[in-house]
């Protein structure tokens, strides 16, 4: 059987993708690595033997870094950021499929924050609430902030779904006598939900992992991007390396529990 015979330019393609996963997953393999140091294993490669040591330690009393309550804080924040998201951005989806005054304004308006550097509005947004006399928190203050920055991203994703979405659907379930609500919750709503659980996931994995944004915003109680920078200039040990490997684990399964429930969803809706 002939064989297409690759060209020069597949090889250097291949080249580049190389380097681009080297790249990309290089310094996430070292930090996994590193992270099974023995109990007296440093920073620094080569391992002094294998050993779950520091894994334990993330549980134990630490002199420095509060990784529970940071984790907890990181969590309920992303939590809070997807809920409002998914709202605000099927909304907002749902309002721009109908022409109204001031649309494109308001459109360049939502998506203004993505071309404003991070830094400036987390700066903006503490001074704000100085100036109010209020106290910043990562509950008010970094909740406000990190939807700057989530919203924009979920507005443009359900336009998107919107702009593919045919009216026949309604239109046919309307004819059987449905009402718009009807026509919403059993035909709009289950075709665009693995869309929504998508907006979801982008949410609260940006939100998640936010740093600048929340840097002049967190007030008292830091999440945990902040803990894990402000331990990288006072723990020395590879404890850090445990708990990066940690959160990376935690956010792989986020990421393949939000997939498998996609893939159910569609399913259903096929059968259906």
């Amino acid at each position: 059987m002939h064989s297409e015979k690759r060209g020069r330019e597949f090889y250097i393609l291949a080249f580049f993708f190389a380097l681009f996963v080297l790249f990309l997953y290089g310094p996430l393999s070292a930090i996994l690595i590193l992270a099974f140091q023995g109990p007296n294993g440093g920073l620094t490669f080569p391992l002094n033997s294998v050993s779950l040591h520091w894994f334990a330690n993330l549980f134990e009393q630490q002199a420095v870094g509060d990784f529970g309550g940071s984790f907890r804080r990181s969590f309920g924040l992303g939590l809070m950021v997807m809920i409002v998201t998914v709202i605000v951005s099927l909304l907002a989806g749902l309002a721009f499929r109908r022409k109204f005054i001031g649309a494109t304004p308001l459109f360049y308006l939502s998506v203004a924050s993505l071309v404003v550097p991070s830094i400036i509005i987390s700066l903006g947004i503490g001074v704000l609430f100085q100036q109010l006399g209020l106290e910043p928190s990562w509950y008010t203050s970094a909740f406000g902030a990190h939807l700057t920055w989530t919203l924009p991203f979920g507005v443009l994703i359900m336009l998107a779904v919107f702009n593919r979405f045919s009216p026949s659907y309604e239109e046919a379930a309307r004819d059987l006598g449905a009402s718009s609500w009807q026509t919403f919750a059993h035909v709009v709503l289950p075709m665009i939900a693995p869309s929504l659980i998508g907006v979801g996931l982008f949410g609260f994995t940006l939100s998640y992992d936010e740093f600048a944004r929340t840097l002049m915003t967190a007030g008292t109680y830091n999440t945990l991007p902040l803990e894990i920078y402000g331990m990288t200039t006072n723990v020395t040990t590879p404890v850090l390396y445990a708990l990066g490997a940690v959160t990376t684990l935690f956010s792989f399964l986020v990421i393949a529990g939000t997939l498998g429930l996609i893939v159910t969803l569609n399913r259903r809706h096929l059968r259906g």
